[in-house]
């Protein structure tokens, strides 16, 4: 028996059921009679009654010889002094029997009511704040939905990534004429997923497919799959799927997609893993479930791709990749015209100028780099933003706040003008060096007491050793003008070392630039987009106790000829070091302008002079 005829059957049963106890309800109330108290006591007085039911507020007596239909009587019980009382007027009475079922069931219901409503309206709140939603809505997906009109971005305002932009007006050509490409029997990837470091745009790309192709585009973060709940996430993959067919052709964006799709089994001694993993099981299996001819197209976005499963990045489900990096010069130019056309900028600044000054900056850094600017002329009262207010722009960014109020006593800003003077001469005296552009004794962010800035002329993409070794002298500069100076060392080189140390580190380990150790590397590039801090990423050693030595023995000596070179440059210039270190103690900051006139007569020193480095050196070299 089928699941269909058990329902009728059971709907039979009810209904025979009902339609007999209605037939006794119905013959009841024919067979008895409800009369007034004193006809009832008449009829025990003709002897009608054969015996009498007494329960608690009513009479029921059955008649000897039935009276047409009639074979009960009914009556409301009186109390027997009452009664007696009115038996002597001779006229009829009766008591009625209020109806008091509706308020006992009020007297339950209510109360009952009241406490779940409570119950329900903290629970809610709490839900809220923790996220959960409520119970009816926990396995629908949170993806808000736009459409062409609610998007807002297009690819005019996308600059800076032109090879990502390119690939992905190939999807947009897709799904605006799906069956242009089928008519060779090709067919768009189903997934594309857009890789690069945070603040790229690559979310905003996404969104300039939706807003291009004109199609619904459902954006939801990995993290709002998962739960408190086990199988929340997957059902809520379930559903998101099946609204995305249902108003196909349409894109599906998951931001964030490393909080969804680590690779299963990793890091198994944090914990387990099941709900997300439950959760990654059904993202793949809906992805090989739908046919990208309908026009449904998966995008993805992650600064984190080498903890993605390998499960998502095999063909068939995210088989593009497309990396969305930071912009070059051309690009910041392009990301900074996007972002002025909003701000009254002065007609005689170039924007080049001012990319000039942001390389590396991301372009979400570019945006906030024009705020700042814009904020910078308005608090000084001006009508329009100029390259000094972007200047103090990427100062800020870059260096920190101003700390006006931590007041330095004399011999801590001699040593802090004398330490940021040896980096700027280091710098200017090495040929191929960046040149500088601002060096400032204002205490700046959380721990610097001064700054030097330094402009590069164009972006580098590759280094040689001796260009990483111009850097490394420049960062011991301040130490090695404090030794020179003061025959003292302070703590305000601690980051210039911590800096001068990794890039010595890398050169070893990782470019095989010692020739004792070799063209090894002892230490893989670890492939992430995330700028993590050193000591954050396990180190694991994979070279021998004597190899150790051996790379503990070249980095020190890197470091350590580094700080010699800089050294031989600052005597040589001891007297520029000076003079340019009373006009800092003097004017506190020092444009680029101002130290072209200071350093005159700088004596420039090749690096070639400098001691040889090797893991065979002795310490100190």
């Amino acid at each position: 028996m089928d699941k269909k005829q058990s329902w009728n059957l059971g709907y039979w049963l009810l209904a025979s059921l009902l339609l007999l106890w209605l037939q006794a309800l119905w013959q009841n109330t024919n067979q008895s009679e409800v009369v007034p108290y004193s006809a009832f006591e008449q009829a025990l007085s003709d002897g009608r009654i054969a015996d009498v039911t007494v329960n608690e507020r009513t009479l029921t007596g059955r008649l000897k010889v039935a009276e047409g239909q009639k074979t009960v009587l009914v009556t409301a019980r009186v109390e027997p002094d009452l009664a007696a009382r009115l038996d002597k007027y001779q006229v009829p009475y009766t008591r009625v029997v209020e109806s008091t079922w509706l308020k006992n069931l009020a007297s339950w219901i209510v109360p009952s009511l009241v406490f779940f409503g409570l119950w329900f309206f903290l629970f809610r709140s709490f839900a809220d704040k923790q996220g959960m939603g409520g119970f009816l809505s926990i396995g629908k997906s949170r993806a808000k939905i736009y459409v062409q009109t609610n998007t807002g971005v297009t690819f005019a305002d996308v600059a800076g990534v032109d090879e990502a932009r390119h690939e992905l007006e190939e999807v947009v050509d897709f799904l605006k004429h799906p069956q242009e490409y089928g008519r060779l029997g090709a067919h768009i990837p189903k997934g594309v997923l857009l890789v690069g470091p945070p603040g790229t745009g690559k979310t905003l790309l996404a969104k300039a497919v939706a807003g291009e192709a004109g199609v619904p585009f459902f954006s939801i973060s990995g993290s709002e799959f998962v739960e408190m709940f086990v199988g929340v996430g997957a059902a809520r993959v379930r559903d998101l799927f099946e609204q995305a067919r249902k108003m196909a052709p349409a894109i599906i964006f998951i931001d964030e997609l490393d909080a969804l799709g680590r690779a299963r089994g990793a890091f198994p001694g944090l914990g387990g893993h099941d709900e997300k993993e439950q959760t990654l099981n059904q993202l793949l299996s809906e992805m090989d479930g739908f046919d990208s001819s309908v026009g449904l197209i998966i995008l993805s976005a992650t600064n984190r791709p080498e903890i993605l499963d390998p499960a998502l990045l095999r063909a068939g489900r995210f088989d593009r990749q497309v990396l969305v990096d930071r912009p070059d010069r051309k690009g910041r130019t392009d990301i900074l015209k996007v972002h002025v056309r909003k701000i009254r900028l002065d007609a005689a600044l170039n924007v080049e100028d001012v990319a000039a000054l942001t390389p590396g900056f991301s372009g979400a850094d570019l945006a906030n780099l024009v705020n700042e600017a814009t904020l910078v002329a308005t608090r000084r009262k001006a009508d329009q933003v100029t390259l000094p207010d972007f200047t103090a722009a990427v100062e800020r960014i870059v260096a920190g706040l101003e700390r006006k109020n931590r007041v330095l006593n004399p011999k801590e800003r001699e040593a802090v003008a004398f330490h940021e003077m040896g980096h700027a001469l280091v710098a200017l005296a090495q040929p191929g060096a960046d040149p500088v552009h601002k060096v400032s004794i204002i205490p700046r962010g959380i721990g610097a007491l001064g700054y030097t800035i330094q402009r590069p002329t164009e972006d580098r993409y590759l280094m040689t050793r001796p260009e990483l070794e111009q850097k490394i002298a420049v960062l011991m500069g301040g130490r090695a003008a404090e030794k020179l100076v003061f025959e003292l060392l302070s703590t305000g080189a601690a980051d210039d070392l911590a800096k001068a140390t990794d890039m010595a580190r890398d050169m070893v380990t990782r470019y095989g630039m010692d020739e004792g150790l070799g063209y090894v590397a002892f230490e893989p590039k670890r492939q992430q987009m995330l700028e993590l801090p050193a000591g954050v990423l396990p180190q694991g050693s994979l070279v021998s106790e004597h190899t150790q030595q051996c790379i503990d023995d070249a980095i020190r000596a890197i470091v350590m000829a580094g700080f010699a070179q800089a050294t031989a440059i600052l005597q040589a210039n001891r007297a520029v070091l000076e003079r340019g270190a009373r006009a800092l103690l003097e004017k506190e900051t020092v444009d680029e302008a101002a130290i072209r006139t200071l350093v005159t007569d700088l004596k420039r020193i090749d690096a070639t002079g400098a001691a040889p480095t090797g893991a065979n050196l002795p310490a100190g070299t």
